[in-house]
């Protein structure tokens, strides 16, 4: 996890030392940052899933990824600040947010090698009784990362097997997908309002800023009432209304209004989805497994977001405006629905017995080893 964290930093920080700005030497480094980048986001949410109960969870998701909105908004800010450094050095401004950001982030995951611990039945800053309650919190929550477990390749094939997987994928596709879309138009509207350069990044901040806040409290809102499909399905409401905003008129005003509603439709799902995933999965490897397809799926679609937003449709972005719709409507909202639905069936059928035959004549050991299957381990909705 720590090398996750550090690795990126030093590609970031390089990017800053280039001079080659439109050739391989640019490509070359965005490649290796996003190489070395691409496990720290499914491992951050990983690893918080097996310290805290599935109740607990979403709330935790839901701060670390509003870091990602809030990077949104005070890096607009801090980036319009750096820049001003322009010429320091012989170097451009740009260069300058690069090097300074990915100094800081080269600090952070080297601390990290000290400050991130092992699971809860290894972490060293426990002591025996608080690791004894954080085992007994997560047993009781049905969680195998309560215990030791070790890595085998059927845990690929249940995950694989498992439908689950598909509409966590699906589900996640659709907010994923838009929320690269997202980054693409924000400052061409922001231009149309007639702002450049500072004025427009500072104009970035109040849209991220919020959607950071209210993913806070979506997080916490799901925890609390374990209606993560459902808080699923109301949100992206927000997203298609936003959409809707942005695709029917020219109008710059309005069009920005319609940038801090579709915000709604985008960020808080991230969490809440991914949340969701691992609430779901039982087994520390099978979770792991599910949320590397599940977001893995979801980033893939970054491709699709860079080729919609094409440079001749500026300035109303129709096309790119409702194919956000489609992945709202169609796979966010159908992709919720369809797994809400699925789940409590399931959980139906595990009241009524049907699942009781696999316990049957099994040990503790072999019981747990069944996972999310377990007749008493029941799924989040």
């Amino acid at each position: 996890m720590a090398q996750t964290l550090d690795l990126p930093a030093h590609h970031n920080d390089s990017v800053g030392y280039l001079h080659d700005v439109y050739g391989t030497g640019l490509l070359s480094a965005r490649f290796f940052l996003g190489l070395t980048e691409a496990g720290l986001f499914p491992g951050v949410q990983f690893y918080l899933s097996c310290w805290y109960k599935r109740s607990e969870f979403g709330i935790r998701s839901a701060i670390f990824f509003s870091a990602a909105a809030l990077a949104g908004s005070f890096g607009g800010l801090l980036a319009a600040a750096i820049a001003q450094m322009d010429g320091v050095g012989g170097k451009p401004g740009w260069a300058w947010i690069f090097i300074l950001e990915g100094l800081a982030t080269i600090v952070v995951g080297v601390a990290s090698f000290w400050m991130v611990q092992d699971f809860p039945d290894e972490a060293k800053f426990l002591t025996d009784d608080e690791r004894r309650r954080v085992l007994r919190r997560l047993a009781a929550d049905k969680q195998g990362s309560s215990k030791h477990e070790d890595f085998r390749s059927a845990y690929i094939w249940q995950v694989v097997k498992d439908w689950k997987t598909y509409t966590g994928m699906i589900t996640y596709m659709g907010c994923d997908g838009v929320l690269y879309a997202f980054s693409l138009f924000v400052p061409t509207i922001i231009k149309n309002l007639g702002y450049t350069s500072t004025r427009a990044q500072l104009l970035t901040v109040p849209p991220y800023a919020i959607a950071a806040v209210v993913t806070v409290i979506v997080g916490y809102v799901a925890d609390r009432t374990q209606k993560r499909g459902i808080i699923n399905m109301i949100m992206s409401v927000f997203g298609i209304i936003g959409f809707a905003m942005l695709i029917s008129t020219s109008n710059p005003s309005v069009q920005y209004a319609g940038v801090y509603i579709a915000a709604l439709g985008i960020y808080p799902c991230i969490s809440n989805t991914i949340t969701w995933t691992a609430n779901n999965f039982e087994g520390v490897y099978a979770r792991g497994i599910a949320l590397g397809f599940v977001i893995g799926w979801g980033n893939l679609n970054g491709i699709v977001a860079s080729n919609i937003y094409r440079q001749a449709d500026a300035p109303r972005f129709i096309p790119g405006h409702a194919v956000c719709i489609l992945y709202e409507a169609l796979f966010l909202f159908g992709g919720s629905l369809v797994q809400h639905i699925g789940l409590r069936i399931e959980n139906k059928r595990k009241r009524a017995g049907k699942y009781d035959h696999l316990v049957e004549g099994k040990s503790q050991e072999e019981i747990d080893a069944i996972g999310d299957k377990r007749p008493d381990f029941m799924y989040t909705l």
